[in-house]
């Protein structure tokens, strides 16, 4: 990345010897509402201020973000690099941005101060309403099931979501500590995506990075909720290893990649079998793909967008998951399953898919969860793990459904 790294002044004196010590902390702690914070396993990002908005128009996103990157380097910006979020929806409005400067540090992952606990949230009254509510979100559950059953797709992601009303103005940096704190090895974000809003967020699944000729790729599809209970979190990672359902939902995601990855790259390196992710509340079933890129002025972005959107987050066939998507749920996903991250001027970046999150505004916040819904989906269950996944975010806020 063409950013070089800045260790933040104040980190403690006890750290000075090592410089991964406390620069990944400090970044977090020196977050606020309108900057661009984004953590991930290779590096720590913290941008201020807007040296140049990418535009909307007709032209592909990924266009637009080149487009912008040389005309910041045109205009004498020492080290342009775009970062934000793209929704759903290509089309809709993204919200990309180059920041005046952008600070970097090594993972959170690498900071051992990141190991503190984050401040518990403060004891609060907050108003939740399910959109759809659970009778309502299992019975398009079983509709899309019984659809399938008659041949009409194989494979729709269904999501819903709770609105949350606070008491008062939004503590953003405060969730973002906790978020960061409780999974640093994931992919961690607040996004502005608009006037008074903000894009917060944790998510395990890295949908394609780019250094060099190197592409790296992670597709998680096939889950199961963690347990408290140590002997029975094991029983559930080794069952979701054995699980008929979740291996064939985790096959055609893989497959998927595999193929929208090939026409790019001269190698596609794709294993046998899955493995497994944890996060704080989920396991997931993971294959790491990785590709030698055969273009190297295709960026990362480029490779994201064909890529997205997944059957982890849409479904097969494509387009007609995409119509039972809009059928079925009540809301507009916006930057739910949409891309976060950021790219530079050499087509290097990371691109994450936007799940785990929630959109900000100044007392209000809207959390989205969805479940992959096969022939073999229960209503049940699949609201369970819809249920399972909203606690990432509500864990940060102290709500419990």
């Amino acid at each position: 990345m063409s950013t070089a790294p800045e260790v933040a002044t104040h980190v403690p004196p006890a750290a000075a010897d090592h410089p991964a010590v406390g620069a990944a902390a400090a970044l977090l702690g020196a977050y606020e509402p309108g900057a661009r914070f984004l953590g991930t396993p290779t590096r720590t990002l913290l941008g201020h201020g807007v040296h140049r908005e990418v535009p909307h128009d007709d032209r592909p996103v990924a266009t637009r973000v080149a487009a912008t990157l040389a005309a910041a380097r045109d205009a004498g910006h020492p080290g342009p690099v775009v970062v934000g979020a793209v929704p759903f929806d290509q089309h809709a409005p993204a919200a990309l941005a180059v920041p005046d400067t952008v600070r970097s540090a090594p993972p959170l992952s690498a900071d051992p101060l990141v190991a503190l606990p984050a401040e518990p949230p403060a004891r609060a009254e907050w108003r939740v309403r399910q959109v759809p509510e659970p009778a309502g979100y299992g019975s398009a559950v079983a509709a899309a099931v019984d659809r399938m059953w008659r041949g009409e797709f194989s494979k729709v992601v269904l999501a819903r979501t709770l609105e949350l009303d606070a008491p008062g103005p939004l503590d953003t940096p405060a969730m973002l500590q906790r978020l960061a704190r409780r999974d640093p090895g994931g992919y961690t974000f607040a996004l502005p995506t608009g006037p008074g809003r903000t894009l917060l967020g944790a998510s395990p699944e890295l949908l394609v990075s780019r250094r060099g000729h190197r592409l790296v790729a992670n597709p998680l599809a096939g889950s199961t909720p963690r347990s408290e209970d140590l002997a029975e979190d094991v029983r559930r990672a080794a069952a979701l290893l054995k699980s008929v359902k979740d291996l064939h939902e985790h096959a055609v995601v893989v497959d998927a990649v595999h193929r929208a990855l090939a026409p790019h790259c001269g190698e596609v390196t794709v294993p046998a079998e899955p493995t497994l992710v944890r996060t704080a509340t989920m396991w997931h079933l993971s294959t790491t793909v990785t590709a030698t890129l055969a273009a190297p002025e295709t960026s990362a972005l480029e490779l994201a967008c064909s890529l997205h959107p997944t059957p982890a987050v849409c479904g097969t066939p494509t387009d007609l998951a995409r119509r039972v998507i809009a059928d079925s749920e009540p809301f507009d996903r916006g930057f739910f399953t949409g891309m976060v991250g950021w790219g530079d001027a050499s087509g290097d970046g990371e691109w994450v898919v936007t799940i785990r999150c929630a959109e900000a505004r100044e007392e209000s916040l809207r959390l989205y969860a969805g479940a992959g819904i096969v022939s073999a989906s229960e209503p049940e269950a699949e609201t369970r793990e819809t249920a399972a996944k909203f606690r990432t975010f509500l864990d940060a806020v102290g709500v419990r459904l």
